[in-house]
């Protein structure tokens, strides 16, 4: 059947990107989406057009019964992903002290808690299997923080200190946890913002692209990254080292 790869918010920017890189790779994608079904259909027939394998998988990621109700049939029915890519994301940027306690839940629960409900779902299988690799996209700004972005920086910052101490407690069963941060990249999520101003504070004067966030989590996914654990691979153009 090939090795498997899981990739939350699949449907569209960095998700997406990572999905196609996936399946490039030979795993067989399961391309996880919320509202954008569309998308995600689109996405599993380009990847069937190139030749790869992938099917969308409908849940939220912030609830529990919702993962465990579409992955846990899939986990029985094919096996536990080898590969599950945390990377569903959303944010409601505002100072914090307008910041309501229902756009505090939506990026906590979404960003955070999202990591924990997917993870958690694969994990019993991959821990038998004594292989696997999870891979948390969080931000530059849960490295360095971000004026207007508290809930966001808070929940990237909570990825990063989650994946070390999972990295510490399953690294004996042959499974890796690691990090990507990436800074600014070409994505609907920084369409509104001043593009050509911000990049004067990138020392490489350009925005990435998915493509290349793509390629870090490919890395981290490859057997040549089999004794990397617990680390952080900033994709940021120098904005911090």
């Amino acid at each position: 059947m090939g090795k498997i790869a899981l990739v939350t918010g699949a449907s569209r920017g960095i998700g997406r990107a990572i999905a196609l890189r996936l399946a490039k790779d030979g795993y067989r994608v399961w391309a996880n989406f919320g509202a954008s079904k569309d998308a995600a259909d689109s996405l599993c027939a380009q990847i069937e057009s190139a030749g790869g394998s992938a099917i969308p998988v409908a849940f939220d990621v912030a609830g529990g019964e919702s993962v465990r109700n579409a992955l846990e049939p899939l986990i029985e029915s094919e096996a536990a992903p080898d590969i599950v890519v945390s990377n569903a994301g959303v944010t409601r940027d505002g100072l914090l002290a307008m910041t309501s306690q229902e756009d505090w839940d939506k990026v906590i629960d979404t960003n955070l808690g999202g990591f924990y409900h997917v993870t958690k779902a694969c994990l019993r299988g991959m821990l038998r299997r004594r292989s696997g690799r999870v891979i948390a996209i969080s931000s530059i700004s849960g490295q360095m923080g971000n004026a207007g972005q508290v809930n966001y920086s808070a929940s990237k910052a909570g990825l990063i200190g989650a994946c070390k101490a999972l990295a510490k407690e399953i690294a004996s069963r042959k499974i890796t946890v690691n990090v990507v941060a990436p800074g600014f990249v070409e994505t609907d999520m920084v369409k509104d913002l001043p593009k050509d101003e911000l990049s004067k504070h990138v020392p490489l004067g350009r925005f990435g692209t998915p493509e290349e966030i793509a390629a870090a989590v490919s890395f981290l996914a490859s057997d040549e990254a089999g004794y990397i654990t617990g680390q952080v691979l900033g994709v940021n153009g120098g904005m911090y080292m």
